[in-house]
């Protein structure tokens, strides 16, 4: 569209905008009673245009800015928008329209002008420990949506700035853990209400017209910025599969992820068709996620210098099936989300085919989660803690994997502090470090994943949330592929067991290792440079007999000196 409005002063309110959702974020860390938001960010904050559509940002989980878009749309349509009044928020967790799982609440809040036009939306979504899943912590097995917790399709947390005390209480009597979970949703409230004053300070200054005009140019630059890129990546059609590990329920049963991605002038088209159905387990998608994953992918691609909006996703088509893992319908269990985690490799396979030298080749491919709970002996209180570790990514035509760093689903995201863990639950950490040789052999290298080794010191539960422990990942151009993620109980003893996403029981001295992947390696290892693979084996990356082996080169592990 055509704007009245001049470029410096839109550029002015972008950056208001952002700093406007920065604080959202801040506000959130300080308030929020939940590690898994002020450690490791497990959030999502959005200021939208009055339709809707994201302007400005506060990165932390990539896929959930995406999907509050999705959810947004859907809650105005499900409320009317002459129903939204100034002071309202509005709490939204029903996964067809939220995008996520039950635990993944999105509240927003209209912005209304002085006059009271609505003129935007602020968003904030994390996930929050109970809200009555059938299970504590996580649900791995269920199938259907009545045992995945209570839903709120659009309710009303506050009204016109007034709480509205019977959500909250239906919130206290049906969560096992009430005082952090309604915590966290007020440390939401917070955020967004904090978006929306300075939302309307930014009214105020300019004009409400003003801002209306300047996030509408805003997004047209965005898509502006994205057909640029697209013109020129590569134009064809390549197809790519890959596998969940199992769905929760059918243990033996790997689920077929297909995507089929086309490239031409004008759009990038994702058609997940030929994707497993009749999913019994609770990794199901909202195809709100599905098309949050598949945005992820299109901005690396194409804009990944600049800040989210929803311009940039225009040129971008996804094609689902309802009924099949890409878009559940009412009422398929959606609860393990991890099919949105690994889905964004598998597009990045099939685009490998036809524009090797423009993406990585797949990382660890988990996000590699591991939660505890149980009661804590030290205070007799329920305690609950998660952290999510880092995997190796993928080596690429410019260089070699990174070592140990988070999922690129989460690219906002950190992990849990050893000494967050340790004073907040009966857990100590043996030990936690990088794995060598796991990173896949290449002319440039995989990274290599990590491993951290928990110790229970009371009877808990550790919840096992990794999904890709059976097929490894893949590689480019001749490289090896990486090592698997994997779960060992117990290592070394009569007890050991190795495994994926599972709920184990764990008495006092039990011990949960967790291994993550490495990324798939590029090229043919015999190419690397020999004074590479001896520093990989000076920092530990490779060892002695993996540097013979997988590449052909001799290293002295006291000085170092390296001969092929």
């Amino acid at each position: 569209m055509s704007t009245a409005v001049d470029s410096i002063t839109i550029e002015v309110i972008r950056h208001g905008l952002l700093a406007a959702a920065e604080e959202m974020a801040r506000n959130l860390c300080r308030t929020a009673y939940n590690t898994v938001v002020y450690e490791i960010h497990d959030y999502g904050i959005g200021i939208h245009d009055a339709n809707g559509d994201v302007v400005a940002d506060a990165p932390g989980i990539a896929v959930f800015t995406r999907g509050n878009d999705h959810g947004i749309k859907r809650a105005v349509e499900f409320l009317g928008r002459d129903k939204l009044r100034p002071g309202d928020v509005i709490l939204l967790n029903y996964p067809y329209w939220s995008s996520a799982h039950t635990l993944d609440p999105l509240v927003f809040a209209p912005v209304h002008s002085a006059d009271g036009e609505l003129i935007g939306f602020t968003s904030c979504r994390i996930h929050v420990l109970d809200l009555k899943q059938k299970d504590p912590g996580y649900v791995l097995d269920s199938t259907d949506m009545y045992q995945e917790g209570i839903f709120f399709t659009a309710a009303k947390l506050y009204r016109e700035g007034e709480m509205n005390e019977d959500i909250f209480n239906v919130v206290k009597f049906n969560s096992r853990l009430p005082e952090r979970t309604i915590g966290d949703l007020q440390a939401q409230v917070s955020a967004c209400f904090s978006g929306v004053r300075r939302t309307q300070e930014i009214a105020a200054k300019y004009g409400a017209d003003t801002l209306t005009e300047a996030m509408a140019a805003i997004n047209d630059h965005g898509e502006r910025l994205a057909r640029i890129a697209l013109a020129k990546l590569p134009k064809g059609t390549w197809t790519a599969h890959d596998f969940v590990d199992q769905d929760g329920v059918d243990l033996d049963r790997m689920i077929k992820m297909n995507v089929t991605v086309t490239v031409t002038d004008d759009e990038m088209i994702v058609d997940w068709t030929g994707s497993d159905k009749d999913v019994r387990g609770p990794i199901n998608l909202p195809v709100g996620q599905t098309e949050a994953f598949c945005s992820l992918i299109f901005k690396s691609l194409t804009t990944p210098e600049t800040p989210v909006v929803a311009g940039n996703f225009r040129p971008l088509r996804v094609i689902t099936e309802p009924g099949s893992v890409m878009h559940a319908v009412p009422p398929m269990p959606t609860f393990t989300l991890w099919t949105g985690l690994l889905g964004g490799e598998v597009v990045l396979k099939a685009l490998a085919q036809g524009m090797p030298d423009l993406v990585p080749a797949c990382s660890g491919g988990d996000v590699c989660s591991m939660m505890g709970l149980g009661v804590n002996p030290r205070n007799g209180e329920a305690w609950l803690e998660a952290t999510n570790e880092a995997v190796g990514f993928g080596g690429h035509a410019h260089g070699d994997g990174a070592d140990g760093i988070m999922h690129i689903s989460e690219p906002g995201c950190r992990n849990n502090p050893v000494e967050v863990l340790e004073t907040k639950s009966p857990m100590f950490i043996e030990s936690y470090g990088y794995r060598p040789d796991t990173g896949g052999a290449g002319r440039n290298r995989g990274g290599v994943g990590v491993q951290r080794s928990y110790r229970f010191t009371a009877p808990s539960t550790g919840i096992c949330i990794v999904y890709k422990t059976k097929t490894k990942p893949w590689s480019i151009d001749g490289g090896a592929e990486g090592d698997n993620n994997h779960i060992v109980l117990n290592p070394g003893t009569d007890r050991e067991k190795v495994t994926g996403g599972s709920y184990n029981l764990l008495d006092t001295g039990e011990v949960l290792v967790n291994n993550t992947g490495g990324g798939g390696g590029y090229g043919n290892p015999f190419d690397r440079d020999p004074a590479k693979v001896a520093a990989d084996v000076r920092n530990g990356f490779v060892s002695v007999a993996a540097a013979l082996a997988s590449y052909g080169v001799t290293v002295d592990p006291v000085t170092f000196e390296a001969s092929r």
